[in-house]
């Protein structure tokens, strides 16, 4: 990656999930970039770290996604304190609930209190398909359809990078400006807050549907910190307690202008 990359990322907490191991649209070398410059003193994974499904029907395991494994290892061993709360596609991990690998911690849900004192529960997100009857979002993010537009989304990509572009999400675009994928991430997005309002927190954060965002309504803060399947994003919170959304290829594009404004400069 460009050496005029911020050197180091550095936050109080951090959140990233649905990442998805095992699948050919992991965005593994931009997460190990990300991983390898972050300073925190926790890091969240909320969910589909590994892809079981799609392992399951056909196996893809190259050396970037064992690298991930290990800098995670190390980080919880090393670094920071590393909490795991699997989600649907590795739901197989909630058999270890209250155990570790290594120092890696597995939970069902996690209580974070932020700096500023705030009481957010952590969550993957798949608990509320059933509340939102989540067949309406899965003909758009769940199955083969979803499969087919990351395939458009790679060879878009594959172009834009030929001719000197950087990354840019296909995928991402389109969910803003489908309506049947907007009313179901809508759909979503109150129904988690509604969870957290009923169960007394200040606000949750949760993964599984892809779309980052942060967005309050009525006192109760809700949050999601994206995927590394489309997005390459993730969630702070910076040491004053307040949250921020960031997405790796954005750090990567501003350190292309850099580079290419000291060539002229040059």
């Amino acid at each position: 990656m460009d050496t005029q990359l911020p050197e180091k990322i550095t936050a109080n907490a951090v959140w990233i999930s649905d990442v998805h191991l095992g699948y050919k649209d992991c965005k593994a070398t931009y997460l190990l970039d990300f991983l390898n410059r972050l300073e925190c003193n926790t890091l969240y994974l909320v969910g589909d770290i590994i892809d079981m499904w799609s392992l399951s029907k056909n196996f893809y395991w190259p050396e970037q996604h064992n690298k991930v494994i290990r800098k995670l290892m190390k980080m919880a061993k090393k670094q920071c304190r590393v909490i795991y709360i699997p989600g649907n596609h590795d739901v197989n991990f909630r058999d270890f609930v209250g155990e570790k690998f290594g120092e890696i911690e597995v939970h069902q849900s996690y209580v974070h209190k932020t700096s500023d004192q705030r009481q957010m529960l952590i969550i993957h997100g798949d608990e509320l398909d059933s509340v939102i009857r989540f067949s309406r979002i899965t003909r758009f993010v769940g199955d083969s359809a979803y499969d087919f537009l990351l395939f458009l989304n790679r060879w878009t990509n594959y172009i834009r990078q030929k001719f000197g572009y950087g990354y840019w999400s296909l995928a991402a675009y389109l969910k803003k400006r489908v309506s049947k994928a907007k009313n179901a991430i809508d759909l979503f997005e109150d129904a988690a807050i509604e969870l957290a309002r009923k169960k007394g927190y200040d606000g949750v954060i949760c993964g599984h549907i892809h779309h980052a965002n942060i967005r309050e309504d009525a006192g109760i803060l809700y949050c999601n910190d994206g995927d590394w399947i489309e997005s390459c994003s993730f969630m702070i919170e910076k040491h004053d307690g307040s949250l921020e959304i960031m997405h790796w290829t954005d750090q990567i594009k501003k350190a292309q202008v850099i580079e290419l404004n000291t060539k002229k400069l040059a």
